[in-house]
């Protein structure tokens, strides 16, 4: 039996995974605040106690309450966990960071790179907020119904101050969720990011009607191309052998709750990416990350084949089977 603690929990997105969190740490929590962008979602989830839009058939636990007013969830609590999108990050923060506890924890559970400055996810929150911080990120193999339903999951929380990681783990940890620390942020990050626009390549492949063989060739050459990135950047190898690594690789490349994994395989059978996002309200980070992970990669000047040809198809209208041609063709190499 988890035992309820008296802190108090800020979660900034309503989301799939926003609310997926909420639902696995409430028990930890003495009250849970959920966040959302819309009041109306908000209305809908207060009156049936779950969100029916995200992530139906999963009731929220007693102590949640939802508010789309961050100036009821944010203040007096200890944690806050950010869950919106990359691109929705930095105003995000803008618009509560007047609202944050001086001694509060900030745990960022996004997973992307924002166009223009090519910042990480911690690196936006830092640069909006410009004062000292405790701050962390959260990422991992995790898919948001399997989280709610209470599937054993285990999660990395990296922070530049390994005391807060370490602070974090038992705060964050229960009977179903696992939590490791590390002090690699950019490791965690970098992983977490781009491991979504090999997901929508993946999903590429079987749309093709490709099998296995390629989708492994296409997994292990992904993550060389994330690890070289990453260690460019100043992280370490052995974290892209880990859970925000491979760990998260493997299950977004692979299943079939995988929202990025889904666009690719509908462009694999032909259809337009326009078409694919208008007809979704899911939001697929692969894409917008794919643009400035592009970026990355060139201004770095570290060979990522995989990612120029992810660009190609996304934003320059490549066929993807004349996409894979050229990897195909390059010249070769040693592994």
């Amino acid at each position: 039996m988890e035992s309820r603690q008296t802190e108090n929990l800020a979660i900034v997105g309503a989301g799939s995974w926003g609310t997926a969190l909420a639902i696995a740490l409430a028990p930890r929590f003495g009250s849970v605040r959920l966040w959302a962008r819309r009041p109306e979602q908000a209305q809908a989830i207060r009156d049936t106690r779950e969100n029916a839009l995200y992530l139906a058939g999963f009731p929220l636990p007693a102590n949640v309450s939802v508010t789309s007013a961050l100036d009821e969830a944010v203040p007096g609590a200890q944690l806050v966990i950010l869950v919106v999108p990359s691109r929705f990050l930095r105003s995000q923060v803008e618009a509560l960071s007047s609202l944050l506890a001086a001694d509060a924890v900030v745990l960022s559970a996004a997973k992307g790179l924002e166009n223009g400055t090519l910042f990480r996810m911690s690196q936006v929150i830092q640069d909006v907020l410009a004062r000292p911080l405790r701050l962390a990120v959260l990422s991992g193999p995790t898919f948001a119904r399997e989280v709610a339903a209470g599937e054993p999951v285990a999660v990395v929380v990296a922070s530049a101050d390994i005391e807060i990681a370490h602070q974090l783990q038992p705060r964050l940890s229960g009977s179903a969720f696992r939590v490791y620390a590390s002090d690699d942020v950019i490791g965690v990050e970098t992983g977490a990011a781009l491991k979504n626009v090999i997901a929508i390549a993946s999903g590429i492949c079987q749309g093709l009607g490709l099998g296995s063989n390629t989708v492994a060739a296409l997994v292990t050459r992904g993550l060389a191309e994330i690890t070289r990135l990453a260690v460019a950047l100043g992280g370490r190898e052995r974290t892209l052998a880990g859970l925000a690594g491979l760990g998260d690789l493997v299950l977004t490349t692979t299943g079939d709750l995988s929202r990025n994994r889904a666009v690719g395989l509908r462009l694999g059978r032909g259809e337009t990416l326009d078409a694919i996002l208008a007809s979704t309200s899911m939001v697929a980070e692969g894409v917008v990350t794919c643009e400035a992970a592009h970026d990355l990669a060139r201004k770095l000047a570290v060979p990522a084949p995989i990612i120029s040809e992810m660009f190609s198809i996304l934003y320059e209208n490549k066929p993807p089977r004349i996409a894979l041609q050229h990897l195909m063709d390059r010249p070769l190499t040693r592994e």
